[in-house]
């Protein structure tokens, strides 16, 4: 009975935690929109210059250390080897402390050196004011991953809702501020790099406030148990970066276009402010993917648990249709997302950024959402089996691929060469981390009735959305303002091409009843399929 209840609180406190990611990844996706409304392209460029920074230090601090961290805690939990649990925590605290203040150092004393490689040495004070959250983090991190030991994943939940609630609040009233009183764009993007350290500084006095209060316990009065400190390290390490670098592969992408797209823009022969605002429009692309992969995001942090606990059985259900379901849906979602944005792009563009300024470039980007959502997947899927080294070799190989193609291709062709070349750097992780996983399960992760479903479904849909935004534009709304004819004709359009495209995939029964109900909010997707299909 004992066992049963701690398993339905811990999956209660994985679907929170779930939830709450999904909220994080919207609001830091949403955020970006109304920020640049505020500070046009060239304050875009300022923010996403620096922005990837801040973020790879905290995503692989704040998530991939807490992650390792609590597995190292439950696996000595486990053995029921209490005794050691307050010195790992020490070892774990002092590691990342002096991870932290090294990557401090280097953005703050080396934040001159750092904005001229970038090409703007009016970054170096925005790098300055992101340096102070990472001495944040191993606070965080510690009580993060202590909490997620425990089984206590509510405290977490509630503390990465907060500490990006907090972080966008601060970024949007702080550049009002700024921009009303001066419109100096650098100040606006320094604001904005402080409402990050004020953000994580609320996760931090939260998740403290929780552990005063009882919830947690990182002290005993037990003696403290020699643990040697070197296994524990590499284990940290080793486990935080394979946790944590599917998230951080599009930052790291992100670094890349920061250190050679504006440069090379110059370099081609553009003005800095014309170079500044076209880098400003490319950052567009960002958001748009990030809310084009939210449903890959989730399922990639379900999948991993799921996998791991079934990896290994024989009996029984194994990993294998969980991962053939996820790949279909990642597919499914991820073409769709895809193709969607892409018919309706230039009127997403005007609606949310305020001009059509190159939506092409803009719909090359869009294309990234079908490799990201099916990198993501697999990433998931090998880490649950954990095999993490070779996937995440793919991965760094797939940011050196971008940082090449990035110098060869923009020169030539300017912000869309950088779009062509995220998609191929892309292309290449995916179809490595595809052949190694058919080389470990030689398994079929689809019918060729499935892809043919998804084909005739994105036809269809792309055909009929793109006749209505044809005469949407011509006649049914041509009286109103561009930009609110933008709104009108994006949402509309939206809406008609989600609901055929699930029409047909219903009607085609792509995705069975049965594995509806697998999926989070899939129980009514699986009743309308089965009402569409019942015999009349």
């Amino acid at each position: 009975m004992s066992n049963e209840w701690n398993m339905k609180t811990y999956m209660k406190g994985a679907a929170m935690l779930t939830i709450a990611a999904i909220i994080v990844k919207l609001l830091s996706a949403v955020y970006r929109v109304p920020f640049q409304n505020l500070v046009g392209d060239e304050g875009f460029y300022i923010y996403q210059q620096v922005y990837p920074f801040i973020g790879i230090v905290t995503t692989w601090t704040s998530f991939g250390f807490a992650v390792a961290l609590s597995k190292i805690l439950s696996e000595y939990k486990a053995t029921k080897n209490d005794e050691a649990i307050p010195r790992i925590i020490q070892i774990a605290f002092v590691f990342i402390g002096i991870i932290s203040i090294l990557f401090f150092l280097l953005l703050f004393a080396g934040a001159e050196f750092l904005a001229s490689t970038m090409g703007d040495v009016q970054l170096a004070p925005l790098l300055k004011a992101g340096s102070y959250v990472i001495l944040l983090m191993p606070m965080l991190a510690v009580l993060k991953g202590k909490f997620q030991a425990d089984g206590k994943m509510q405290p977490v939940a509630y503390a990465q809702v907060i500490e990006q609630a907090v972080r966008v609040i601060i970024i949007l009233l702080g550049t009002w501020i700024v921009v009303s009183t001066s419109f100096d764009l650098y100040k606006a993007g320094s604001m904005a790099m402080y409402g990050a350290v004020a953000g994580e500084l609320a996760g931090v006095v939260f998740l403290s406030y929780v552990y005063w209060r009882g919830l947690g316990n990182l002290h005993t009065n037990k003696p403290k148990q020699v643990v040697p400190i070197w296994p524990i390290v590499k284990d940290l390490t080793i486990v935080s970066i394979s946790a944590s670098i599917s998230a951080l592969l599009f930052l790291l992408f992100q670094l890349v276009d920061s250190f050679t797209i504006f440069q090379t823009l110059v370099e081609s022969g553009l003005e800095k402010q014309q170079a500044m605002e076209m880098k400003g429009i490319y950052d567009r692309g960002q958001p748009l993917v990030q809310l084009g992969i939210v449903i890959a995001s989730t399922l990639s942090l379900a999948i991993v648990p799921l996998v791991a606990h079934r990896i290994n059985k024989e009996k029984g259900r194994t990993a294998i249709p969980f991962m053939q379901l996820t790949y279909r849906v990642a597919f499914t979602f991820g073409i769709a997302a895809a193709l969607g944005l892409i018919v309706v792009l230039p009127y997403v563009n005007e609606m949310l950024f305020q001009t059509r300024a190159e939506s092409f470039t803009l719909m090359v980007f869009a294309c990234q959402i079908i490799w990201m959502s099916l990198i993501l997947t697999l990433m998931a899927m090998l880490q649950g089996s954990g095999k993490v080294k070779i996937p995440t070799l793919f991965l760094l190989v797939g940011v050196f691929c971008k940082w090449l193609l990035n110098g060869m291709l923009v020169s030539s062709y300017g912000i869309v060469g950088a779009a062509i070349a995220g998609n191929i750097s892309l292309a290449i992780v995916f179809l490595m981390m595809f052949y190694y996983f058919k080389k470990n399960w030689n398994i079929s992760f689809a019918s060729i009735s499935f892809y043919k479903g998804i084909g005739i479904a994105s036809l269809m849909m792309v055909i009929c959305v793109t006749a209505y935004v044809w005469v949407a534009d011509a006649i049914l709304f041509d009286s109103l303002s561009s930009r609110l004819q933008s709104v009108v004709i994006s949402i509309s359009a939206v809406t008609l091409g989600a609901t055929i495209f699930l029409l047909i995939i219903a009607k085609r029964r792509v995705i069975g009843e049965k594995e509806w109900f697998l999926l989070p909010f899939g129980r009514r997707m699986a009743t309308f399929q089965l009402w569409l299909n019942k015999e009349k």
